[in-house]
């Protein structure tokens, strides 16, 4: 069973996913999936920061992905991928509450349970190069 953490992500990725492809509020959906879900409070808190933190540098996330994932426009990227990418970026760049490897292992995971046979690959290879300075 998942951790509090990577459910928190979870609901997060979802919130980002259903805006992406349906146009709705992600705040909406957000409040919608964590109603339906018993979560400790902590963590809830913990999905919000995410998604309010995605939201507020989406611009700068959106570029880097851009930069470190050329081959793949980010309009063509798979929702879920591009979704994923936003999630683990905002941790990476922005956040920095968490070790780089566990939010790199956490959007592999995430990959896994919700992309393509391919996804997780490709989020470990672009999170991969983003984060080569901060690894050497």
């Amino acid at each position: 069973m998942p951790g509090g953490r990577r459910k928190a992500r979870i609901a997060a990725m979802q919130a980002l996913y259903e805006a992406d492809c349906t146009g709705h509020d992600s705040r909406l959906s957000l409040a919608r999936l964590v109603g339906e879900r018993a979560a400790c409070p902590a963590h809830l808190v913990y999905a919000w920061e995410l998604l309010e933190g995605v939201l507020a540098h989406r611009e700068t996330i959106d570029g880097t992905i851009v930069r470190f994932a050329p081959a793949w426009p980010l309009e063509q990227m798979a929702p879920v991928d591009r979704n994923i990418l936003r999630l683990a970026l905002f941790e990476i760049l922005i956040d920095r509450k968490v070790p780089l490897k566990a939010v790199i292992n956490e959007a592999v995971e995430l990959a896994k349970a919700f992309g393509s046979a391919g996804s997780a690959k490709f989020i470990n290879g672009v999170l991969g190069s983003v984060s080569a300075p901060a690894i050497k």
